[in-house]
């Protein structure tokens, strides 16, 4: 790789980390191919990607972020699992380290702040945008179908008593 491909090496990388919402760093010594193109393909389907990068170029690029704390976990064979969503890169690299011992988070980075592996575990833990996102509007959603029920009932019960009253005078 010469001087130029470097650059943009670095350039990217500083991209990925001023960009995520969330930057989780993993040992994978071990994983086959096809279990690294698993882990790919289950972080693009949130909207997350993963990159693997020489550490020096990573901590070149890490300086001045945001996330330049997370220099130190950048040792051995590291994969970098990111997304813009706080939480998808979290829980899906906490979901496969589950699966593949041989797929070890190290911690990461959540804006400014420095996480260790279990405040990895943590953040994978919290709702996603879209679960939160779907909450509200149930919340929201709630109130404005109990009005509505309710403007409408006294309407119903006046048409089931019309109704009676109408069965009463074909009857008699």
């Amino acid at each position: 790789m010469d001087r130029a491909q470097k650059e943009k090496v670095v350039e990217e990388l500083g991209q990925i980390f001023e960009s995520s919402g969330v930057v989780v760093v993993a040992h994978y010594a071990g994983l086959t191919v096809a279990e690294m193109q698993d882990l790919r393909g289950r972080m693009r389907a949130v909207g997350g990607s993963v990159r693997v990068a020489k550490n020096k170029l990573a901590k070149i690029a890490l300086e001045g972020t945001q996330s330049a704390s997370i220099a130190d976990l950048l040792t051995g064979m590291t994969v970098l699992s990111y997304s813009e969503d706080p939480v998808a890169a979290a829980k899906v690299s906490n979901d496969y380290a589950k699966e593949n011992p041989k797929f070890t988070i190290l911690g990461g980075s959540m804006g400014g702040t420095k996480l260790d592996s279990e405040g990895v575990k943590a953040v994978a833990a919290m709702p996603s945008r879209e679960e939160l996102i779907a909450s509200i509007v149930g919340c929201i959603a709630a109130p404005a179908a109990n009005i509505a029920g309710a403007i409408g009932a006294p309407a119903s019960n006046i048409a089931s008593i019309l109704s009676t009253i109408e069965e009463r005078g074909e009857a008699a």
